[in-house]
């Protein structure tokens, strides 16, 4: 039997034998990010279940090739494949919604901090979200890409590199424009900003 005393290495360890038990245990692990991250791309449920399972398809099949590192990493770059396939099938633009965006960095989003806002800010912070989903989709697909797996999701720069098959250095590049074309398009309509943040977005443009 398979039990929870079993790390993730023991899992796949046992997985490569031909253990299914071990590998739907890793199916159980990392259900919940792989369809996530499916549906960040995607943006539709039921292509995020497709392929979710054609990914964990894919994994078992492909699993004898793993040679370590970050296993999550690695198969987060099999759905992301999986899901780029889907796109390229039906010729869609993967799209990500800034209402999904919960939890961003701070220091290149501080609009997004709820203090208590008043019925104006409000709106304005619902205005304010519709020109964040445009500027979002108007960024590289490369550089919305970085931006949602360290922003939304909190992989590592390492992560990452293996996820988009990228050095990191070019992570961290990516994801230094995203968030300055995204702080750029604040300033550009700085009036949609709720009140008590205009300034703070002036002061950074300095």
């Amino acid at each position: 039997m398979i039990t929870e005393a079993l790390n993730t290495a023991d899992l796949i360890a046992a997985a490569q034998k031909g253990s299914l038990e071990a590998f739907n245990a890793l199916v159980l692990t990392y259900q919940s990010q792989v369809y996530n991250l499916a549906r960040y791309i995607l943006r539709d449920d039921a292509a995020a279940d497709d392929a979710t399972q054609e990914a964990f398809i894919a994994a078992y099949r492909a699993l004898g090739d793993f040679r370590g590192g970050s296993f999550r990493a690695w198969l987060m770059r099999i759905i992301t494949n999986a899901c780029y396939d889907q796109l390229r099938l039906h010729k869609r633009r993967p799209t990500v919604s800034w209402d999904d965006f919960e939890a961003l960095d701070e220091d290149a989003n501080p609009y997004l901090v709820d203090h208590g806002e008043s019925p104006e800010e409000r709106l304005q912070r619902g205005e304010l979200g519709a020109l964040l989903d445009r500027a979002l989709a108007g960024l590289p697909q490369d550089q919305r890409m970085v931006l949602v797996l360290v922003d939304r999701l909190g992989y590592s720069y390492e992560e990452v590199a293996q996820v988009l098959a990228m050095n990191m250095g070019t992570v961290k590049s990516r994801l230094f424009r995203a968030r300055a074309r995204m702080r750029e398009a604040l300033l550009a309509e700085h009036e949609l900003l709720p009140t008590r943040y205009r300034g703070m977005m002036m002061e950074a443009a300095v």
